[in-house]
């Protein structure tokens, strides 16, 4: 499924049980997050009436503390809704990554949080799935998503007799005994139990079994050890059995004075040091214990709904002794068969998340692993004077050639494009932008290319490379492709489906035409080893893709053949072209791969479904870089019916730019905390990763990652903290 309504669908956020969450664009550059349920449930008349619900409980409320809709289709074919994008971490990634959050950050959760609750209560919705993941942490504070089982007090739809929807840890005792007379008391109580998660790392009520939990709730005190003397008291009222025993969000609100907002913000802890186990590829696990990531689970961006909760944590309520947290008793198979009995149902727990994956470019080109003598390791504050405090900067690097010296270039918000001096950081020229958001500047037709994107417009801009002088700009608002850079040309995609071929060097028109076969093509990547551009589109059952290798310079095709899947080129190896498939769940199962000259096709099924997967691909191997930080690599020679990874690894790291592999068994990613990452793409483990460079110890966030860029013996990155720096890659141990 490529559109939704007029709404391209760019890349996927993340997955879950109801439907998948895209990053997508309004006609006027707006990026949206759009929610579209899985087919199965299309069917399903109760399902449209309460995704009906949804949609009208999300716009009844106010946007100020949660995303507001722009465009939704309840009786679409598969039905969908589009609200604004608001990137930042759940709760449940920022506790996951970062342990328990501060008194004065738990505060600030408190505050926002009842203050989000008396809204959506005035609003006349009551929530009724409030817990970590539907809990969005931004610098403005705390977001609440996921109205997907709210409802309007003066709804009449009713939960289905026998079912109980939501997430049992966060579920108050009243939605297991009487769940048609669920009122915003409810609320509360599940923000005393996400507020225990956040304190402690662990809810009042802990089990492996959703059973057990349900009985806990109904039956036994919540455990509070752990929470901060001061606020114990009100996360316990919260708490009370009884729904009249229950503060109101006004209250909580009048207990926190003075304004809690005078405390910082969701910096994150550092993280102990961890284990990790690597496979060889003989099969051999291997330990290696170091330094974790402080802030390895990192923002993934918002979606309407996020990733399921897990109903119980990673250690079992049982086990749960250390740090004064009292150990939980499983109760005997006698009160779980009553539980079953009495509150037994169906628990449907949604939620979403996920990265972009930025397209191949030259920075995944091959690098020698030689050292200039004269490099020593940089770190450039800024990129510009222009450029805003807390967005990362995207950098991309061109070798120099015919005499000329080799290219730097960056733009982060403020600064639509700057070069800066590969050896020292210095910053050469830098242009200042008024836009919402610039490209990664590349070089095309030896002048240097970015397109800054406002919230109506779009607009492409070529500067000299030298000095940064202005040479012409054109409107590209509106292209569906977007912009396409091929070496010396430039390609969009007109909202027709038309493609035009500008000359990088002075923006004229080289040609345009229609790709035979393609109503809408998007053009993933260029290979410089073939000289193609390849363009893709799915049919509109997603069961088929046609591929189309073209010719960026007379948009004469190279080839073009339509193969099963739905699939996106990502990368090309001595002439054959890698793809990566997805299912109706937008989840990564297959790398298929084509070799054009014999028109062999090769499908490579993996292990295991891989969610927001990023692909590199090298010496027949590819490296799967998922969201949540784990990283596959798949010999794609071998066939049968389910791949054998060489190796998987766990990177700790939640959120991550797409991977580059370079020569000598080297792949490079960044995490958002400004981490650079090094993996030995021989033995599947870690073996270096700069410091995290976050912005006054808070969290910065974009929609997409910048690729870290490799150059011959270095790599540049960019951070949160709006630096860019550069790094020795012959001695990773040492960063």
């Amino acid at each position: 499924m490529e559109y939704a309504g007029s709404y391209r669908l760019e890349a996927c956020l993340g997955s879950g049980g109801m439907g998948v969450v895209h990053l997508a664009r309004s006609a006027s550059g707006l990026r949206l997050a759009v929610k579209v349920v899985h087919q199965q449930y299309a069917a399903d008349p109760e399902f449209r009436a309460r995704f009906r619900q949804e949609v009208a409980a999300a716009r009844r409320v106010s946007g100020a503390f949660t995303a507001p809709v722009v465009d939704a289709d309840p009786d679409a074919e598969r039905p969908w809704m589009a609200t604004s994008y608001i990137p930042g971490p759940t709760l449940a990634e920022q506790v996951r990554s970062n342990g328990p959050m501060s008194p004065a950050e738990l505060r600030r959760l408190t505050a926002g949080l009842a203050e989000a609750l008396r809204d959506i209560h005035r609003a006349g919705v009551v929530h009724r799935d409030l817990k970590p993941g539907n809990v969005l942490l931004t610098d403005n504070g705390p977001k609440v998503i996921d109205f997907g089982i709210s409802r309007p007090v003066d709804s009449d739809l009713r939960t289905e007799t026998g079912k109980l929807i939501g997430s049992p840890p966060y579920m108050a005792p009243e939605q297991f005994q009487r769940p048609r007379e669920v009122g915003p008391a409810a609320d509360v109580f599940a923000l005393g139990s996400l507020l225990v998660h956040a304190a402690t790392g662990s809810g009042p009520f802990d089990s492996d079994s959703p059973y057990i939990v349900a009985y806990q709730v109904v039956h036994d005190e919540a455990d509070l050890v752990g929470l901060p003397a001061d606020l114990a008291p009100l996360v316990g009222r919260c708490l009370a059995k009884d729904p009249e025993n229950r503060p109101t969000p006004d209250e909580i609100m009048s207990e926190l004075r003075p304004p809690s907002y005078e405390a910082d913000a969701f910096i994150p802890a550092q993280r102990r040091s961890v284990e990790r186990r690597s496979v060889t590829p003989g099969g051999e696990q291997r330990t290696h214990v170091g330094a974790g990531s402080p802030s390895g689970r990192a923002p993934s961006g918002h979606g309407p709904e996020r990733e399921s909760e897990p109903q119980s944590q990673s250690q079992s309520a049982a086990s749960k002794t250390a740090g004064g947290r009292r150990a939980r008793v499983k109760w005997p198979a006698l009160a779980v068969g009553l539980v079953v009995l009495v509150y037994g149902g169906l628990w449907a727990a949604q939620g979403f998340g996920g990265t972009r994956t930025p397209p191949p470019d030259s920075r995944s080109s091959d690098t020698a692993r030689t050292t200039p003598a004269a490099f020593k390791p940089w770190l450039a504050p800024a990129v510009g004077e222009s450029a805003e405090r807390g967005s990362t900067p995207a950098c991309s690097y061109t070798p120099g050639d015919s005499g000329a010296s080799a290219t730097l270039l960056c733009s982060t918000r403020g600064v639509a494009a700057a070069r800066l001096d590969p050896a020292h950081g210095r910053v050469i020229w830098s242009h200042g932008s008024g836009a919402d958001d610039a490209s990664v500047p590349v070089v095309s037709g030896g002048l240097v290319h970015t397109v800054l994107t406002a919230q109506k417009s779009a607009r492409l801009k070529a500067y000299e490379k030298d000095d940064g002088t202005p040479v012409w700009s054109t409107d590209v608002s509106g292209n569906q492709g977007g912009v396409h850079h091929a070496g010396d040309t430039v390609l969009v995609v007109k909202p027709d489906g038309r493609v035009e071929s500008l000359n990088g060097a002075t923006g004229e028109r080289r040609w345009e035409h229609r790709l035979p076969g393609h109503t809408n093509p998007l053009f993933a990547f260029h290979s410089p080893q073939t000289g193609h551009s390849y363009a893709a589109e799915s049919s509109d059952d997603a069961r088929t893709t046609l591929v189309s290798a073209v010719d960026p310079a007379t948009g004469d095709l190279a080839w073009q053949r339509r193969l099963d899947g739905n699939l996106k080129p990502v990368a090309t190896q001595r002439g054959a072209l890698f793809l990566a498939s997805t299912d109706v769940d937008s989840m990564t199962d297959a790398v298929v791969r084509y070799d054009p000259a014999s028109r062999d096709v090769r499908r490579i099924p993996l292990p295991y479904l891989v969610s927001g997967a990023q692909v590199a691909v090298r010496d027949d191997t590819a490296y799967l870089l998922a969201r949540g930080g784990s990283l596959l690599a798949v010999d794609t020679t071998r066939t049968g019916k389910k791949a054998k990874p060489r190796w998987q690894l766990e990177t700790d790291v939640a959120r991550t730019s797409s991977p580059v592999v370079t020569a000598g068994d080297r792949l490079y990613f960044s995490a958002a905390d400004g981490q650079l990452i090094t993996v030995d793409t021989a033995e599947g483990t870690l073996i270096g990763r700069t410091k995290p460079r976050l912005l006054s110890g808070r969290l910065a966030y974009m929609s997409a990652l910048p690729a870290p860029a490799t150059a011959p013996g270095r790599i540049y990155a960019g951070a949160p903290d709006g630096s860019v720096f550069a790094v020795d890659s012959e001695n990773p141990d040492t960063w």
